[in-house]
């Protein structure tokens, strides 16, 4: 167990209905889904300071409850300051149980890379999301 971050291209609910509404299909050894799974942009294993950003924007987006499997969509100006915040050195310190230590160093080319493609993506009229399960 512990903290898996996803970031992904899509429609809402895509990636909750691709999961939902599929199963592993013994005749063909793999998992089969009526629901096509969003493109993947990022995926962290473990970074809780990014976590915690990305909880505090859902927060501020007016949700509640503790954030796990919770659907966020990210917009341009949400990208924007979260590439100054890590550029900035400023995702706040996250803590849980499942969640590891702070990993903001070791994945800080990966985040930026992330911020780069999900611009690109939003550019181009598509949705960002962001998901985690822990």
């Amino acid at each position: 167990m512990g903290l898996d971050m996803y970031a992904y291209v899509g429609q809402p609910g895509q990636h909750r209905d691709h999961w939902g509404q599929g199963e592993w299909s013994s005749s063909t050894g793999a998992f089969e889904s009526p629901v096509e799974k969003p493109r993947e942009l990022a995926y962290w294993r473990k970074h809780p300071n990014l976590h915690g950003w990305m909880r505090q924007l859902w927060i501020e987006k007016g949700h509640e409850g503790d954030f796990n499997g919770d659907e966020l969509e990210l917009t341009w100006c949400d990208i924007d300051q979260l590439e100054q915040d890590i550029r900035g050195s400023r995702l706040p310190h996250t803590r849980g149980f499942f969640f590891g230590d702070a990993a903001d160093d070791h994945y800080r080319e990966q985040d930026l890379e992330f911020c780069r493609n999900a611009k690109a993506e939003l550019f181009l009229g598509l949705r960002v999301f962001y998901n985690s399960s822990w």
